[in-house]
């Protein structure tokens, strides 16, 4: 009888340290016993209760992957859309990561070697711990394991999602040197990456050594490389909810601006001064329901980049050593260092008068006005190149340890040593405060006027605004020469992590027989070590009272903190029955921070049921958590720039908190947020559990279907700023525009009001936020996974893999009287597909494979959908249409030693549907989260083995 086969969600072996996994079609009775994901106890079924998608190193050649994060994020599973490398301005625009099922990226655990990979240091929107994967070397991987479902009950804290397990290369067949070079058709994005790799023995085949190098080097994406991106969008519809719909507008790069009479137009010159800026497409413009034109370009979005540009190089080592028959020395080691380049855009780069004085009073116009300016390339000596930023990180792992039998038992044992470390240093343009804000006044503004006793003079309204006679023909000028070097410089943000980690395993296969089988067991104890500090530059660090910096318009996030941790892990395997299998696991985990311990005890129970031997039944049921983060507990007083709704500004102007048409000033409403950890945060808690069923009646086909089921409570959240101004309206009394609902005196409105800080016009300036202990979320989703291969005779051999999962429930809950949000059905929620799938072909005859593989993301929501609660007649209907792509891949073996292979990927050259409902103030008419526009790109990779034995 055939064992069941490997499929796209079979449990891969993982490799021990002994002997490399079983490759045959054996029977499972006479597979070596190996460690699998998911497991401590080797054993010799591949298929087992825990479902595992495999993506192999010729799966990631053939497919044309050109990194880990690209096979991850175009798995079936991947299917919430992340921030990346077109995020403009994001806390980590530099880094690369996924979302399984829709949850957030935190919640997945990455391994490589079966060991947690080093936090990256920087947080994820500003406040997220998370693995940053980008720093990898594919050149270099066995394998990839994605396990879903919570995995705590063996692997601890951050496994709610699932686990997803990197595994290195243990063994070469000689000296392997691969070089790939390639590009886009679009423009942009040249790459070339070159891998050396070697593996040999020593002592009598007693030691074995592999040593690896991958180099990588990859120019930017720029945005005015791609139609989509290189202007405003052109073909917006019309939406009476936003006044800007309907028509294409361009950037306001020249702006006066009061909140009495709106837009002023005061340049004598018609923008004839400025015509030169942004390549000559500066001139004047219009904005639909604006009294004034003023000066700007369509083109301004083209001033960012899609993609980094990249150089980075990995070490990689492995080595082992068996001392006698019972005893092996092992030890591994893995170096990055990346460099990667990018630029935040025009719509982050420029100056106003706001952010110093809000508004200041012209007596000779008797109005308040803000200035606001764009720097276009011609301000700046160096071009665009001149403000880009740089984000330069190392880091390592390594692990030593020993392992091997006790003697002539079927006891076995492990212990080791692992550390790994991030580092980070992120150089940034900046603008200095106090010299731009001065440059301005003396050279635009003019000198602020005083009274006759030589006080300041306020203006005659409100009594707090300056006042200021500008120059405004000056304003509309580019600057002089040296001028922007004289109010900008570069800032290097340091921060860290590391993590370390004493681990002791005993291990027994074969501890009694039962009537299916041997029982085993498996007992671990661990202790570590972690760290993380965030160290922004001297300029950036904002006072703890004020909030304020030697920086204008750019904030940072600060903190640091230790902890010690350990934790106890037991598994046991039990075959009671030849058709039934249990297994159960347990883990206690342990954190000591901040002088408190933090605790949370896991468990799992699996099942695995074969009637027949081409047929398994397999579930689980178990508990995870994720604890606290240093971040979550330790992040410091840390600003950022958001916008919310001002539901008593809009009240007060006449309309009520959920009614459309508040003024765009109003209805997102630009803040100043403040936010900071909180120490006596409790764990994440989750119950999660799946089903499934695995069906191969032959050794060349099979199909799985598993169900994957989560309840989430106790998240950590950051207060949300929308509640705060919601019960600012409801505790202000309805004489002052509110509702008068709330109790004025009680905790929550006392909270309300200390939070939020108004301007002496009632304008809203800044929102302080701490993390909390609230929300709640449910979550179903369902995956299938297909494999099949036949043989084609003299016409060779075809094979194809596929998988499918649906997202069928995503409910989340912030606060207990919040209501439920759909974040599957709701497009006001939810951005993501409720569907993804993707697959593969590939035919091979003797020295020629080619594979075709196709990656299918579902309907989405439009974006008018996501913005607004108001039911149009463009939301609500998964208004963007589905997405595939297609790559393709040649490889020819010219000889036993050498080959080459040609891949494309995006092989149609697919772009996204561009989505009408945006306005005409974005640069990407497009969800960013879920697709790009890098379009067709070709590579061509060459692959070398010599000194072969």
């Amino acid at each position: 009888m055939s064992a069941l086969v490997l499929t796209a969600s079979a449990a891969m072996a993982q490799e021990t340290q002994t002997q490399p996994a079983a490759t045959t079609d054996q029977d499972a009775t006479e597979l070596d016993k190996v460690v699998v994901t998911g497991s401590l106890i080797p054993q010799t079924t591949l298929e087992t209760f825990k479902p595992v998608t495999v993506i192999t190193a010729d799966d990631l050649q053939a497919r044309g992957f050109n990194s880990v994060q690209e096979a991850l994020n175009q798995s079936s599973m991947a299917t919430g859309g992340v921030q990346g490398n077109q995020s403009s301005a994001s806390f980590t625009q530099g880094a690369e990561t996924n979302s399984l099922f829709g949850l957030p990226v935190g919640y997945t655990k990455y391994l490589i070697d079966g060991r947690p990979m080093a936090n990256y240091p920087a947080l994820y929107n500003g406040t997220d711990t998370f693995n940053n994967i980008s720093g990898i070397p594919v050149d270099l991987v066995e394998r990839i394991e994605i396990l879903p479902g919570g995995q705590s009950s063996l692997y601890g804290s951050d496994a709610i999602a699932g686990v997803i397990n990197v595994i290195l290369k243990k063994r070469m067949d000689g000296t392997a040197l691969t070089a790939r070079v390639g590009g886009y058709h679009e423009g942009g994005g040249q790459s070339t990456r070159l891998s050396l790799a070697d593996s040999f023995s020593f002592a009598d085949d007693r030691g074995t050594v592999l040593a690896g190098i991958q180099y990588e080097m990859r120019d930017p994406i720029w945005a005015y490389q791609r139609d989509l991106t290189k202007q405003f969008n052109q073909h917006p519809l019309d939406n009476p909810n936003n006044p800007n719909d309907g028509v294409p507008v361009a950037s306001r790069d020249w702006l006066v601006f009061s909140p009495f009479t709106s837009y002023n137009f005061l340049d004598p010159n018609n923008c004839e001064n400025v015509s030169d800026a942004f390549g000559g497409t500066t001139g004047v413009q219009t904005r639909p329901a604006r009294p004034a034109p003023y000066c700007g370009s369509m083109y301004t979005p083209g001033y960012r980049t899609l993609r980094n540009g990249k150089e980075a190089t990995q070490l990689y080592s492995h080595f082992t050593f068996d001392i006698s028959d019972n005893t092996q020395l092992y030890a591994d080691a893995l170096y990055n260092r990346e460099t990667v380049d990018y630029h935040i855009g025009s719509n982050f780069t420029w100056w106003g008068s706001s952010v110093k004085w809000g508004y200041f009073y012209d007596p000779n116009l008797d109005d308040f006005f803000q200035l606001q300016r764009a720097f276009a390339p011609e301000d700046m000596a160096g071009g665009w190149e001149q403000s880009m930023n740089h984000d330069k990180s190392e880091s390592y792992a390594y692990t030593v340890g020993v392992n091997g039998t006790f003697g002539e038992s079927n006891w076995d044992y492990d212990v080791g040593f692992t550390r790994t470390q991030y580092t980070l240093n992120e150089n940034s343009w900046a603008r200095l405060a106090d010299p731009i804000n001065d440059w301005f006044e003396t050279n635009i503004m003019g000198p602020a006027l005083t009274n006759p006793d030589g006080s300041l003079m306020l203006d005659p309204y409100f009594g707090a605004y300056q006042v200021y006679t500008p120059d405004y023909e000056a304003f509309y000028q580019l600057l002089p020469a040296g001028a922007f070097e004289s109010f900008t410089t570069r800032t290097v943000n340091r921060s860290l992590t590391y993590d370390d980690m004493l681990r002791a395993q005993i291990t027994n296969g074969s501890l009694f027989s039962l009537p299916g089988g041997d029982a085993g067991i498996a007992a671990s104890v661990e202790f570590g070590k972690e760290k993380w500090k965030y160290n922004p530059d001297a300029l950036l660090i904002p006072d703890p009272v004020t909030l304020q910096s030697e920086i204008w318009g750019t904030t940072s996030v600060s903190g640091q903190g230790t902890r010690d941790r350990y934790a106890v892990t037991g598994e046991m395997r039990l075959p009671v029955w030849e058709p039934l299998t249990i297994s159960l696991s347990g883990r206690y985990d342990s954190f000591d921070a901040g002088g408190r311990t933090i605790d949370s005890p896991t468990y799992s129970v699996g099942l695995e049921f074969r009637p027949i031997e081409s047929l398994l039944f397999r579930g689980k049921f178990g508990t995870a958590f994720r604890a606290p983060t240093l971040s979550d507990m330790f992040q410091g007083v840390s600003g950022f720039y958001s916008s919310v709704r001002d539901d008593l500004g809009c009240s007060q102007a006449g309309f009520d908190p959920d009614e459309a048409g508040c003024p765009q000033n109003l209805e997102a409403a630009q803040y100043f947020g403040t936010q900071q950890g909180n120490p006596d945060l409790e764990p994440i808690d989750a119950d999660v559990w799946n089903a499934g069923v695995v069906w191969a009646p032959t050794a060349k086909f099979s199909v799985g279907v598993d169900y994957y089921n989560w309840k989430i409570e106790n998240e950590t959240v950051l207060q949300s700023a929308g509640r705060i101004m919601r019960d600012e309206y409801d505790c202000t009394s309805v004489a002052n525009g509110g509702s008068g609902l709330l109790d004025p005196n009680s905790g929550t409105c006392q909270a309300a009001f200390d939070a939020i800080t108004r301007n002496a016009l009632g304008a809203l300036q800044n929102i302080s936020l701490t993390k909390i202990n609230l929300a709640h979320r449910d979550v179903e989703a369902v995956t299938v996974a297909l494999n099949w291969g036949q043989s084609l005779g003299a016409w060779g051999d075809l094979n194809v893999n596929g998988s499918w999962t649906r997202n069928l429930k995503h409910d989340s809950q912030t606060f207990p009287d919040d209501p439920t949000l759909d974040l599957v059905y709701d497009e006001f929620y939810t951005t993501d597909p409720r569907y993804k799938a993707n697959a593969s072909v590939s035919w091979s005859k003797d020295a020629l494979t080619a594979t075709l593989y196709g990656n299918y993301i579902g309907p989405t929501g439009n974006n008018v959908a996501f913005i607004t609660s108001v039911p149009t007649a463009y939301g609500r209907n998964r208004g963007v249409g589905s997405y595939t792509t297609f790559n393709a891949s040649v490889n020819y073996d010219f000889t036993p030693d050498f080959s080459m292979s040609f891949l494309v990927t995006n092989l149609g050259n697919r772009m996204p549907d561009m989505d009408l409902t945006y306005d005409g103030l974005t640069g990407s008419p497009y969800n960013t989260g879920n697709y790009d526009v890098y379009g067709r790109a070709y590579f061509l990779e060459a692959r070398y083995l010599f000194n072969r034995d």
